[in-house]
């Protein structure tokens, strides 16, 4: 018997929507990565980009445990020499909610080809509405 290896015309993308007011950000992150990639289907093959759609709601709504909020620390470089810039999780949770858990979802998904791929399909919303209705999301429960 052989082994089953899926074809890039056969994979079957669903949509799904994840809630994550009350939830902890990492939590959250790590299953919208694994539906991402494809994880949680039986035909999952690490050389095919064979996951699902994943739409996260609620983004200002979810948390972060311990003392991130003060503590954690996201860096970007402008380009410049010396232009290191530092923004705390708190600030960036206030101002740009949908970026902390961008951040958090792109950390978890290789640094591959497929790995951009798969957050292509990853559509976050800071408030409880989104734009898909028309490719009927299912509600994933966590």
């Amino acid at each position: 018997m052989s082994t089953f290896m899926p074809k890039a015309g056969e994979i079957d993308r669903k949509w799904y929507v994840i809630d994550a007011a009350g939830k902890p950000v990492g939590r959250v992150a790590t299953l919208a990565a694994d539906i991402l990639r494809g994880k949680t289907k039986p035909i999952f093959a690490p050389h095919v980009d064979c996951g699902d759609h994943v739409i996260i709601v609620n983004c200002d709504k979810a948390v972060l445990t311990g003392g991130k909020l003060e503590k954690k620390i996201y860096y970007r470089h402008t380009g410049y020499i010396g232009h290191l810039k530092e923004t705390k999780a708190g600030t960036l949770m206030k101002s740009k909610p949908t970026r902390v858990m961008e951040l958090a979802v792109k950390g978890m998904v290789p640094n591959t080809t497929i790995g951009r791929a798969a957050l292509t399909r990853l559509h976050l919303y800071a408030g409880a509405e989104h734009k898909h209705e028309a490719q009927k999301p299912e509600i994933w429960a966590m």
